[in-house]
């Protein structure tokens, strides 16, 4: 019977004087529906007190390093939050830490750093091709590609992790890995618009390309890394701060002299050394001739 409802409503006046109510005109017969929805006032058991909430579903699953929930943590960022973080590397007006809001990622830094192998790989072909102009045969250099990719991935994973060891080493309690691989990550954003400009066979305008990019960048790490720098002693942190100007000065160094032809100590070496095989070559096709001469 409880399930049933009520089958008669009974309308009373405004007085509420029930004694006073005309059955014949306001006495009104409604059909019952609550037995077409007894579910809507049932409320759902709550599987968190269940146990008192120790069992497995109060608590967030677990992501171990072999499945690919570990790794995807790691990814969880939009286009929306690229294009803010990229605007805030290039055009850094607040700390890119706080940009990051807690959630720093893996995704804009590698495809980052590709982009950066492949546009140098790219445009240190054209700087060698340009170099090689008025020669006979130009062969292309695939060691280009190996070594950007050695330098760049090397530079944007195996530095931060060296630094965030050693600041945890000094007792700093704000060093946080991701955030560090990150802050590499999209400081090397900047060496896309260089690289794109310093195939020009002009070597003064490949140095002061590199040089704005290197200043860019550098102002960018020293800017956001000095918080985290300065939780150490005043003496370790000017150390680590010197030390991360000069690697990224030598990355700068490196992008110059490696990939850009004009005016490369290393590319004129290896000119001469391909013109002393280009002459070997000639000696030998002339002993050749001279055999079947005779």
């Amino acid at each position: 019977m409880a399930n049933r409802g009520y089958d008669v409503v009974v309308d009373v006046d405004q007085e509420g004087d029930l004694g006073h109510t005309d059955l014949q005109e306001d006495l009104e017969f409604h059909s019952s529906n609550f037995e077409d929805q007894p579910s809507r006032t049932k409320i759902p058991a709550d599987s968190t007190t269940r146990g008192g909430g120790s069992g497995p579903s109060s608590t967030s699953p677990k992501r171990y390093l072999w499945t690919l929930s570990f790794y995807s943590q790691f990814f969880d960022v939009d286009t929306s939050d690229l294009l803010r973080r990229c605007t805030a590397a290039l055009y850094p007006r607040a700390n890119f830490l706080d940009v990051l809001d807690g959630n720093p990622d893996l995704y804009g830094p590698f495809w980052i750093a590709t982009t950066v192998i492949v546009i140098l790989f790219l445009t240190g072909t054209i700087s060698q091709y340009l170099a090689h102009h008025g020669k006979d045969h130009f062969a292309y250099d695939f060691t280009l590609l190996s070594g950007a990719a050695g330098l760049v991935y090397g530079y944007t994973f195996l530095l931060p992790v060296g630094l965030w060891a050693t600041l945890k080493w000094f007792g700093s309690e704000s060093a946080n890995l991701l955030e560090c691989v990150a802050l590499y990550g999209y400081a090397n954003l900047i060496w896309i618009p260089v690289a794109l400009i310093s195939w020009s066979p002009v070597s003064i305008l490949n140095y002061i390309f590199v040089a704005i990019g290197f200043g860019i960048s550098a102002l960018f790490l020293f800017r956001n890394l000095y918080p985290v720098l300065s939780a150490t002693d005043v003496r370790t942190s000017k150390i680590l701060l010197v030390v991360v100007i000069v690697l990224h000065a030598a990355l700068a160094v490196s992008i110059k002299f490696l990939f850009f032809a004009a005016g490369s100590p290393f590319k004129k070496g290896g000119d001469k050394h391909e013109d002393k095989h280009d002459g070997d070559d000639d000696d030998k096709v002339r002993l050749i001739r001279m055999l079947f001469r005779a």
